[in-house]
């Protein structure tokens, strides 16, 4: 140990010492980077700032000034029939940037976005404890701005933001009022129109894909926590100011896309989605709804846009069993006909239909057989053996013999 702590000694011998580490910098407050206020409340002070998003302006594709001519019913359908009226200057669009994803009594949201629509554009009006012991303050003044709203918009917000904050109010012994606003969750939605075509429904990946919106230098979300720290430890604010960016963005970016995703669900016939994968989403959230002949529409639709075989065969049986039950029987069999074309995992359940369809409505015993006997090439069954079985029987009972094939061109 001696020996190579000589060693080393000698090697750096002679060079000149290192420089002293320099002075700290001046602290720099968020209220000197930031066009804002300090507000003073019964619980302390905190940080408060606004942008408006005048209505000339554009996010991507959609006008700021669109926001306020959404319908009153724009929000019926994701409500779950609770808002059919409600106007939308009564919006609140809320966002939060937090000390950690973990939640929990032990994470903070040390800014939260608040959008509200107005006659003159979109506002975004933000919330910043400056330090811990800002947070009551800032909570109550988010309780008394929120008073003015009906409807609580969030994007992931029913099972992130709404819970951390009502920690938060609960752990300051205050009353939350998220009690008495309607809460529409805006990712339940995104998932059921888009998950089919985009790899993932995260906000900044929609904003991207459906509203064409590009980020010049945005501050990744795993460093937003780490940017907050450091505020807290020096007071030096210029890496938060990009935080405030990404949040009013998020912010403006949801109140969007809330007048693209409802909207689809609430005037399908007149939805402007350009993949055939999109209109898939939407014919089955329709399916859910028990809106069968819309979403027969929209499946149809999407068939005629194109898509992916991963979902072009399973959309075609679909089809095929939701036109057996709107009574589309000609329909029906010509769907199932088309599955019968090409090998796909369907094939077989599609001659099973047809098999079904022959016996029962055309009362065509040979080739309910032959349809039979094809669903079992490709995939027996107990219940397809039991079907030939049966056909096989009631033919002789008839005086009819069972032919091994039918006259003419096979089906398949």
């Amino acid at each position: 140990m001696r020996k190579t702590v000589a060693a080393i000694d000698r090697k750096y011998e002679g060079l000149p010492e290192p420089a002293a580490p320099p002075k700290s910098a001046a602290p720099v407050f968020i209220e000197e980077l930031l066009s804002g206020q300090v507000v003073e409340t019964a619980h302390g002070k905190h940080f408060e700032c606004e942008k408006l998003y005048a209505r000339h302006e554009r996010h991507g594709s959609f006008d700021v000034s669109d926001l306020i001519a959404l319908p009153v019913d724009q929000l019926e359908q994701l409500s779950g029939g609770a808002l059919r009226d409600s106007h939308p200057t009564k919006w609140a669009f809320l966002d939060t940037e937090t000390t950690g994803l973990a939640g929990g009594s032990g994470t903070y949201a040390f800014l939260v976005g608040i959008g509200s629509i107005g006659e003159e554009g979109f506002r975004v009006r933000q919330f910043f404890m400056r330090d811990y012991s800002e947070e009551a303050s800032m909570l109550s003044a988010i309780a008394a701005f929120l008073s003015r709203f009906d409807v609580l918009i969030t994007y992931n917000g029913r099972t992130y933001d709404a819970p951390l904050l009502e920690t938060r109010f609960t752990m300051n012994r205050a009353r939350t009022p998220f009690t008495r606003l309607e809460h529409v969750d805006l990712l339940h939605g995104a998932r059921r129109l888009f998950s089919l075509r985009l790899k993932n429904c995260r906000l900044v990946n929609l904003e991207n894909e459906i509203l064409g919106v590009e980020r010049d230098e945005d501050i990744p979300g795993e460093l937003i926590p780490y940017c907050f720290f450091e505020y807290v430890r020096t007071r030096r604010a210029l890496r938060l100011v990009p935080v405030f960016v990404h949040n009013a963005i998020d912010i403006l970016s949801l109140a969007c896309l809330t007048g693209v995703i409802p909207n689809a669900f609430r005037d399908p016939e007149g939805v402007r989605l350009q993949h055939g994968a999109d209109l898939l989403g939407l014919a089955r959230w329709l399916l859910a709804a028990g809106r069968a002949e819309e979403a027969h529409r929209m499946m149809r639709r999407a068939v005629d846009l194109g898509l992916p075989d991963v979902h072009l065969f399973r959309t075609l049986y679909e089809t095929g069993r939701l036109e057996k039950k709107l009574g589309m029987e000609a329909a029906s069999v010509a769907t199932f006909i088309d599955l019968t074309l090409s090998p796909n995992a369907y094939r077989g359940r599609a001659w099973e239909e047809l098999a079904m369809h022959y016996e029962r409505r055309e009362k065509n015993l040979a080739m309910a057989l032959e349809c039979t006997r094809a669903a079992r090439e490709i995939e027996d069954s107990g219940s397809l053996q039991g079907r030939e079985l049966r056909l096989r029987a009631r033919m002789e009972r008839t005086g009819r013999q069972p032919k091994l094939k039918l006259a003419g061109p096979r089906l398949r």
